[in-house]
């Protein structure tokens, strides 16, 4: 979902790769569990860098699991640092 947030974001041509993830587990997800959202969002987009979250939470809104990227892009218009 970090990932996507960011691909979300850049023009056609440019792509990007995951400098770090964090992922952190909440509680467990079990057979009965039931339906999970699975949101990502953007907090920094750069020229360079871009930072995501993502939650992962139940109907309810209880909080399941969270992520963070850092995220380097790469657009082929731009030269490369």
């Amino acid at each position: 979902a970090c990932g996507c947030a960011v691909h979300s974001l850049l023009p056609a041509g440019a792509f990007y790769t995951s400098l770090d993830l964090a992922t952190r587990f909440i509680r467990p997800v079990t057979a009965g569990t039931g339906r999970l959202l699975c949101e990502g969002t953007v907090a920094h987009f750069g020229s360079r860098t871009a930072l995501a979250h993502a939650r992962l939470t139940d109907e309810s809104g209880k909080l399941y699991a969270e992520a963070t990227s850092n995220c380097m892009l790469f657009r082929p218009d731009r030269p490369s640092p």
